[in-house]
């Protein structure tokens, strides 16, 4: 009983240090001077760029509340996170941040006072961006006007809410480090790689997540959880891969929502409104150019034909409710109406984007480029679960998709999901 007892205290201990040494887990990387993030129309207007860039008021604004204030809740499978209020008030904001917190929170996930900040916040992502950008966008955010807003706690379950639960995912998940530029490769590609990987965190939705809520294989897609919607994979040439896609139209989908290749819809139509609209050309070319880049993936094999009662209903009511738009080809028309002929968004393993499309119907962004976008109208009201089903296997498994047939059981399961 002794042994036991010793075994389990040496066990205890051994937690402890490896614990101990990994809660820090934390780089430091100095300011090239206070003038980096001195409140100068220069840095403001950069770190303005920089936090339309990175999202920052989608998860930091409540719907209906004041920009940056914070208090808009993220739904994660352990629980309810809160977003912080980012404005300069001292008393509820970053007001009393240094520059040295905000590196500290952006690159270590470490907020001030030395608490651990959960990964809600893609810090992950976030580490890979700059001190200069990082100070930039400091410069910004404490040229706002204060809003006082007290934080609300988060409501995450046990074990969850820990700080040393944390620590230990940290340990397994995280490491601090700064985008190393590739010299291997253009300074385009090196460009759309540090917005891609780093603020732009795309990865936080186009890749799986394991149980632990860890990322799984960068950008090579994953349902993202509690949402109820499917991020594609980004790789080369699987789903939604960008690689047989002319740069421009690629970058005519990040900066207007539509292309001759596809639209987007969904929360990525929220990105592409709030965020990626306001890329420069030149920033949204080196994404594309990055994109196109990575690593190709095998293909699946193609699906099963459809049951025949199946795919004659799928086409019965596609050219009833569907071809007037879409074309009996399925080639769509410009940009009012996309694609569905080889369209690697409609083909995923996982059909749910489809099946939401065809429920509540799909709205482009409205941008710059595109003020005024066609939308689709939801069919739900029309339509029952085995209908839908029906029409979303045939544009899967038409003019050369092979993707698997949709059940009813699937749409229903996605006929009363909110939008978000």
């Amino acid at each position: 009983m002794k042994r036991v007892g010793m075994a389990l205290l040496a066990l205890v201990l051994l937690v402890g240090v490896i614990v101990a040494a990994a809660w820090p887990r934390a780089q430091f990387v100095p300011a090239a001077s206070p003038e980096a993030w001195a409140a100068t129309p220069a840095n403001i207007a950069r770190g303005a760029y920089l936090a339309r860039a990175g999202d920052c008021m989608a998860c930091h604004t409540a719907r209906g509340g004041a920009a940056y204030a914070g208090g808009r809740a993220l739904d994660t499978p352990f629980g309810r996170v809160l977003s912080p209020n980012i404005t300069p008030d001292t008393a509820t904001g970053i007001g009393a941040w240094s520059a040295d917190d905000f590196w500290q929170a952006l690159h270590n996930g470490i907020g001030r006072g030395g608490r651990l900040l959960y990964p809600a916040f893609p810090y992950p992502n976030y580490t890979r961006v700059t001190r200069a950008d990082a100070d930039a966008l400091f410069a910004y955010l404490r040229s706002l006007a204060p809003v006082r807003q007290a934080n609300r706690p988060h409501a995450l379950r046990f074990p969850y809410d820990s700080q040393l639960a944390l620590a230990g995912w940290r340990l397994l998940y995280f490491r601090p480090a700064v985008y190393q530029p590739d010299g291997k490769r253009t300074p385009a590609w090196n460009r759309g790689a540090y917005l891609v990987e780093g603020l732009g965190h795309c990865g936080a939705c186009h890749s799986e997540r394991n149980r632990m809520g860890a990322s799984g294989k960068e950008l090579a897609g994953g349902l993202i959880p509690t949402v109820g919607w499917y991020a594609p994979s980004l790789t080369s040439n699987a789903e939604a891969g960008l690689g047989h896609w002319d740069t421009e139209h690629v970058v005519q989908l990040l900066r207007t929502g539509v292309s001759p290749r596809g639209a987007v819809f969904g929360p990525m139509a929220d990105v592409v409104q709030h965020s990626l609209q306001y890329l420069t050309p030149d920033d949204a070319t080196a994404m594309a150019v990055y994109l196109k880049s990575l690593p190709s993936e095998a293909r699946p094999r193609p699906a099963a034909a459809p049951p025949d009662a199946v795919a004659k209903l799928g086409r019965a009511l596609y050219e009833k409710h569907c071809a007037d738009c879409h074309g009996a080809d399925g080639r769509g028309s410009g940009l009012a109406y996309p694609p569905l002929a080889g369209n690697g968004a409609l083909t995923t393993a996982e059909p749910v984007n489809a099946i939401r499309i065809v429920l509540n119907g799909g709205f482009a962004p409205s941008t710059g480029g595109n003020p005024r976008p066609y939308g689709m109208p939801p069919y739900s009201p029309v339509l029952s679960d085995a209908e839908v089903a029906a029409v979303v296997t045939y544009v899967r498994s038409s003019w050369g998709n092979a993707a698997g047939a949709v059940t009813p059981a699937q749409v229903n399961r996605y006929r009363a999901v909110p939008l978000d």
